[in-house]
């Protein structure tokens, strides 16, 4: 076995709340261990009685990892991968005894043997001391996150935007967000750094935690590049920040997308080397200081009822996590850990990447679908060419009229190249209703009220979106990232087919158009 030359994790304990530094080894779990001891007989535990788990084995039939299916008529495949959990079993076979039994809070360790693998296959740590820990799923992850690193008073650094679920788990500890401006490349390293630096002591200490979805991060579709994630590791460094990397879209990553290419198919044979080659690779493969805490999650690429993600960090984190696990919420639900394993188990880690490179594709397709149908519905300037302040990516105007006058900005989007999401920005302040409309109030309470209204419209006219200030991160008071004259909203490709995409954007550019073109007055209606 080669020797392991990458350093140790610094160390960054002085990170730790007060409730992770107070946390002691639940007695109880620490008797599990001795359980598995050859010859041993336990009057110890208050576990049951396996003999009476009301199983004789658990079967599945799962797709093969070489699928290739059609975007608009996923059909499960002919052929199919069978595998059976018997109530007993050797090692490293999975079984019914085990995975049904109360465990320690890693769960099952087989799990970690794959996982590793996977970590060190596709994003090795620059360090040598990191270790993975299961948890429940990306929010239970995020979660335990926040009693190990944050307390009261904290703010915690974010996008210009926020996944809901995330502030919802920190605003009631009395933490606020702590917001950075960015681009369609994600937050600005130079915005972080200024921030950090000019941070006024009086708001609290300065913030030493920051959560960031570094590709499709929701709801923006930005996707960070090495040179930025290298820039950002950078500033972190300096600032002694600890980097909360949550990537459930990291399988999930697009070439870019081209106004006017032709609809591609999904390829047909999953080409592994070109999947990974156009992956934007994870915040682990830089960080020699151990400053990382990544959180992975088996609900993008295999099933989100699973609830079933891990953590990979430096080794004192990892054990801190533990001990918070075990009063928290023990291991992960042992079904979804023998299913998932024996998946795994049967596929290969090597298969597990295939699946993932198809998958990819399947999403790829449904992306462009819905940028073709944006497309067709509009047309597509590129920023830099439209004249339209604070715009970037794609500005979507009215189709042109027969004498070629371009009408008003209608909306504008950075075409995203990874992830589920399309954050579009709606330029209200082009709209023929915006001057007159609750001139006596903020603009930014006019943009909120503006948003509501539109927002009901749009369901009116039977299209769902997801309004913007869903994502506002949470300071207090109001968004100190606040763009002037405009909203946002945010359009999520993933789940609905080739139809009702092409339906739905034609209802939410045939609405839009008419309002901001004045060929419905709604002035009465605000």
């Amino acid at each position: 076995m080669t020797a392991d030359t990458r350093p140790n994790a610094v160390d960054l304990s002085h990170h730790l709340s007060l409730l992770a530094r107070s946390r002691h080894p639940s007695p109880l779990k620490d008797l599990i261990r001795y359980m598995g001891v050859k010859g041993i007989i336990s009057f110890a535990g208050g576990l049951p009685a396996a003999d009476f788990f009301p199983m004789h084995s658990l079967s599945a039939s799962i797709y093969p990892a070489n699928t290739v299916l059609d975007p608009e008529h996923p059909s499960p495949p002919s052929q199919s991968v069978e595998f059976t959990i018997p109530r007993r079993a050797a090692a490293p076979a999975y079984d019914l005894e085990r995975g049904l039994q109360y465990v320690g809070g890693r769960g099952l360790t087989d799990l970690e043997v794959p996982i590793r693998a996977l970590t060190e296959k596709l994003w090795p740590p620059a360090y040598a001391d990191w270790d993975v820990l299961l948890n429940n799923g990306s929010t239970d992850g995020w979660i335990k996150i926040l009693t190990l690193l944050v307390e009261s008073g904290d703010h915690i650094i974010c996008d210009s935007q926020i996944y809901p679920s995330a502030q919802a788990g920190f605003v009631p500890m009395g933490v606020k967000a702590f917001p950075i401006a960015g681009d369609g490349e994600g937050v600005s390293p130079e915005a972080l750094a200024k921030g950090l630096e000019e941070w006024d002591e009086s708001r609290g200490r300065r913030p030493r935690v920051m959560y960031t979805v570094p590709v499709g991060q929701n709801p923006l579709g930005t996707t960070m590049g090495p040179a930025r994630r290298k820039s950002v590791y950078d500033v972190c460094v300096k600032y002694d920040v600890i980097i909360i990397e949550d990537d459930p879209y990291c399988m999930l990553q697009f070439p870019p997308y081209v106004v006017g290419q032709q609809p591609t198919p999904p390829a047909p044979k999953a080409d592994v080397d070109a999947f990974l080659s156009n992956m934007s690779n994870s915040f682990l493969t830089i960080d020699t200081q151990g400053r990382v805490i990544r959180m992975d999650t088996f609900s993008k690429t295999l099933f989100p009822g699973a609830r079933l993600g891990w953590f990979t960090c430096n080794a004192m984190f990892a054990e801190r996590l533990l001990r918070g696990t075990e009063v928290q919420t023990q291991g992960p639900s042992g079904f979804s850990e023998v299913i998932t394993g024996e998946l795994l188990n049967k596929w290969g880690v090597d298969g597990f990447i295939e699946w993932n490179t198809n998958l990819c594709e399947q999403y790829r397709v449904r992306r462009d679908w819905m940028l073709d149908a944006l497309a067709a519905a509009f047309d597509l300037v590129p920023a830099e060419d439209a004249g339209v302040p604070g715009a970037i990516g794609l500005v979507a105007f009215p189709k042109l009229k027969a004498n070629g006058r371009r009408g008003p900005a209608i909306i504008s989007f950075v075409p995203p190249v990874g992830g589920m999401f399309i954050w579009c920005k709606a330029h209200y302040d082009t709209h023929p209703a915006w001057a007159g409309f609750q001139p006596d109030r903020t603009d930014q309470e006019r943009v909120r009220a503006f948003e509501e209204k539109f927002w009901i419209r749009l369901v009116d006219a039977l299209i769902l979106v997801t309004p913007g200030w869903y994502f506002s991160p949470w300071e207090g008071g109001g968004h100190s990232l606040h763009e002037e004259g405009s909203g946002h909203f945010r359009l999520a490709f993933s789940y609905e087919p080739k139809a009702n995409v092409d339906e739905g954007i034609r209802r939410l550019a045939d609405m839009m158009t008419k309002e901001w073109t004045g060929a419905v007055d709604i002035s009465a209606g605000l």
